[in-house]
């Protein structure tokens, strides 16, 4: 086993000033406004150490110090060893995993210059469809997230926890109007596959793969919008059985990210 980190302090008083943004962790502050955001889990935390995002802090059990022991070597930000019951004293909650921290939100973030596949997700209201959509994007090599002006938030705390981190490997660009975002993807050079249930649409497994091409993925309920299928170079679906009505979105993005990278590239002009 690691040894706990000789850089950390440890709190026995739950009102300590220092511990502010856990015992606020629901409040405006670790809002995109306060432009903080909380990770939770060792497994989280560990991601967001290695990530290069900027950590503010980190309060854990001490044994959850043990173990991120190797991560935390070298950290400049504060590091606060806690027990279990003054741990969730602070956050109001019992946090059965024993580790939190809090880091800084990417601020002016751009579309990778590289960038040849991007997921482009329209008014996502669902922090755990954002966050399982992200790790699906990470899972399957996407290069980025792009979100519209409505979409929930990808730093919310149930996002960051369901994204197993991912989040934090992703450049996720929101858009600031909609849909003159999608006009500037095809503008970059991106082809637009919209991912619908229309019977009409293209089955993704039979798709040849544009050199650029954003997935777009709607709300579950009413899927994309009017004008973001109007927007879309081509609307493609998964066939299902007879009778089923439609998949979680973040399940479709899963598998139509898979066909994408599986598909034959188109030939180059």
């Amino acid at each position: 086993m690691n040894p706990t980190p000789s850089r950390h302090e440890t709190i026995s008083d739950p009102a300590d000033p220092r511990l502010a943004d856990y015992r606020h962790m629901k409040d405006r502050d670790l809002s995109a406004e306060g432009g903080r955001f909380v990770a939770e889990s060792e497994l989280v935390v560990g991601r967001l150490l290695g990530s290069g995002l900027p950590v503010l802090s980190v309060l854990a059990t001490p044994v959850r110090l043990q173990s991120l022991g190797d991560a935390l070597r070298g950290v400049s930000c504060p590091v606060f060893s806690a027990s279990q019951a003054v741990l969730d004293a602070i956050t109001g909650f019992h946090v059965h995993r024993g580790c939190l921290a809090i880091g800084q939100r990417p601020e002016h973030v751009a579309l990778p210059a590289a960038a040849r596949t991007v997921v482009v997700l329209e008014d996502l209201v669902s922090a755990d469809n954002i966050g399982a959509t992200a790790r699906n994007a990470a899972a399957f090599g996407a290069d980025a997230l792009v979100l519209s002006p409505r979409a929930a938030d990808p730093y919310y705390r149930k996002a960051v926890r369901v994204s197993i981190g991912a989040v934090f490997q992703l450049p996720i660009v929101r858009a600031a109007t909609w849909p003159d975002g999608l006009d500037a993807l095809k503008q970059q050079g991106f082809a637009l596959y919209g991912a619908v249930v229309d019977a009409g649409a293209a089955p993704l497994a039979t798709v040849v793969r544009p050199p650029k091409v954003a997935l777009l993925l709607g709300a579950e309920g009413p899927g994309l919008s009017a004008a973001a299928r109007a927007a879309c170079d081509r609307l493609v679906t998964i066939p299902m059985a007879p009778g089923a009505d439609s998949l979680n979105v973040a399940t479709a993005g899963a598998v139509a990210l898979f066909h994408l990278q599986q598909a034959q590239p188109a030939p180059r002009p």
